[in-house]
C-alpha cells in the first residue's frame, strides 16, 4: 500500500483554506503538527488501530509539511481503497486489517478539530464509511446500533463473539476524543472471551453528538443505561461497563445509578473532573457541552463530580491507572475505589495515559476480569 493508491478526487492540496479564506502557512501547519503529535503520541494511535508503516508514514508527510489531517485522510483513503481490492479478490481478513487500519487514519484526521466543523464531520463520516466496510468482512460479526434518546439517537457498534452466544456484553466508550469504534482492539480482546460489546458514542460523543445534536447536558446515567437495555435486548447475560479517559466518570456514575449492571471498569478517569489549563482539552469540552461558555463548562462538571459520600458502586470495580499519566493522577481516581466494596486497582507504573503504551496487555487483563465476573455471576 502507497498514499498514490488514494484517488485524484480524494486527494486536497495542502494550503487548502481551513476556514473558506485564510489559507495556513507553513509556520501555522508546523506549529499545529507538534500540537498534534502531543496529543496523539505514538503509543496512542497504535493502541487505537493504526498500523505501525502508516505511524512512520505519517511521520514523513507531517515533517515535510503536510497538515495532520491531510496526512491522516490520505492514509485512510489509501487503505480503504486496498482494502476495497482485497473484498473484490475475496480475500475477507486482508480487507478487514486495511478497513480497520483506514478507519483509524480518518479517525485521527478528525482530531485535528475540536469544534463540529464541515470538515470534522467530513472525516467523522469517512471513519463511519471505513467501519461500515469493516462490518462487510470482519470475522467477529459488527453491526451499527442506533438508540432513541429523546427526539435523537445514540449511536453504537455491536461486536459480538463468532459462532457462539455471549457470556456476557461489555458497554465500551471514550473521552472527550476517542469514541466507539476507536476501541475496536479492545473489542477483539473481549469476543476472543466470548464477551459481546456496544462500542459506545455517547452524551457529547461522535454521530450522537455531530449527526443527532445530543450534548453533555443531559442525564449522563439515564443516557448510557439506554445502552445497558440494548444489550440485555440482545441476549439475557450480565452486562458490563468500561470507560476511557473522561469516560471513566461516565461508567462510574452509569454503575453507581443502574442496577442491571454486573461489573464496571474506569481506565484513566478523573473523579472530579475539571477545565485543564491546555487548549485542547478546554475546546473538547467545549464541544461536548456545545457551548463556550467556561462557567457552564465548568458548571456541567461539577454537577458530573463523583462523590463516594453519595454515590457507590456495588458491582465489582476494576481501575485501570497508568503511573505516567500526565493528566490524571492516582488521587484523582481514588473516589471510584471508595465507592466500591470489591475494588481492584491495577496499575502499571510506567502507563501513560489510559495506559496506551501497554494496550495489548491492559486490554488482556480489562478482557480476563469480566470473563471471570460474569462467568461467577451467571
Amino acid at each position: 500500500m502507497t498514499l498514490n493508491d488514494a484517488s485524484s478526487a480524494d486527494a486536497t492540496p495542502d494550503d487548502m483554506t481551513r476556514d473558506g479564506t485564510a489559507r495556513a502557512t507553513r509556520e501555522e501547519i508546523a506549529h499545529a503538527n507538534q500540537a498534534h503529535w502531543r496529543a496523539m503520541s505514538t503509543t496512542r494511535l497504535l493502541d487505537c488501530g493504526m498500523a505501525y508503516a502508516d505511524v512512520g508514514e505519517l511521520q514523513r508527510q507531517t515533517d515535510g509539511g503536510t497538515a495532520w489531517d491531510r496526512a491522516c485522510e490520505a492514509i485512510g483513503v489509501a487503505r480503504r481503497n486496498a482494502g476495497d481490492a482485497a473484498a473484490a479478490a475475496g480475500n475477507s481478513i486482508t480487507a478487514a486489517h486495511q478497513f480497520g487500519w483506514a478507519a483509524a487514519g480518518f479517525l485521527f484526521a478528525q482530531m485535528a478539530n475540536n469544534f463540529d466543523t464541515d470538515r470534522k464531520r467530513e472525516l467523522y463520516d469517512r471513519f463511519t464509511e471505513a467501519v461500515q466496510r469493516l462490518a462487510t468482512v470482519s470475522s467477529n460479526p459488527l453491526t451499527r446500533v442506533e438508540v432513541p434518546v429523546g427526539d435523537g439517537r445514540l449511536v453504537g457498534w455491536h461486536m459480538r463473539p463468532a459462532g457462539r452466544e455471549p457470556i456476557g456484553t461489555v458497554i465500551l466508550f471514550g473521552g472527550q476524543s476517542g469514541w466507539g469504534a476507536t476501541y475496536l482492539r479492545n473489542a477483539e480482546a473481549l469476543a476472543q472471551r466470548g464477551i459481546a460489546t456496544l462500542l459506545a458514542e455517547g452524551p457529547g460523543q461522535g454521530e450522537s453528538r455531530m449527526r443527532y445534536g445530543i450534548h453533555l447536558d443531559v442525564d449522563v446515567a439515564d443516557a448510557f443505561g439506554r445502552f445497558v437495555t440494548a444489550a440485555l435486548d440482545d441476549v439475557d447475560a450480565p452486562v458490563g461497563i468500561w470507560g476511557n479517559s473522561v469516560g471513566g466518570l461516565f461508567a462510574a456514575l452509569t454503575a453507581a445509578a443502574d442496577a442491571r449492571l454486573a461489573a464496571c471498569c474506569v481506565n484513566g478517569g478523573f473523579a472530579a473532573p475539571r477545565l485543564l489549563s491546555f487548549r485542547t482539552f478546554a475546546e473538547q469540552a467545549a464541544a461536548m457541552l456545545g457551548t463556550t461558555d467556561e462557567a457552564a463548562i465548568e458548571a456541567n462538571f461539577k454537577r458530573l463530580r463523583f462523590d463516594p459520600s453519595t454515590h457507590s458502586i456495588d458491582v465489582p470495580l476494576l481501575v485501570i491507572h497508568g503511573g505516567a499519566d500526565p493528566l490524571v493522577a492516582l488521587a484523582d481516581q481514588q473516589p471510584f475505589l471508595e465507592a466500591a466494596a470489591d475494588a481492584t486497582l491495577q496499575q502499571w507504573d510506567d502507563g501513560d495515559h489510559t495506559v496506551y503504551n501497554h494496550g495489548d496487555e491492559r486490554n488482556d487483563l480489562v478482557a480476563d476480569w469480566f470473563a471471570e465476573v460474569f462467568t461467577r455471576t451467571r
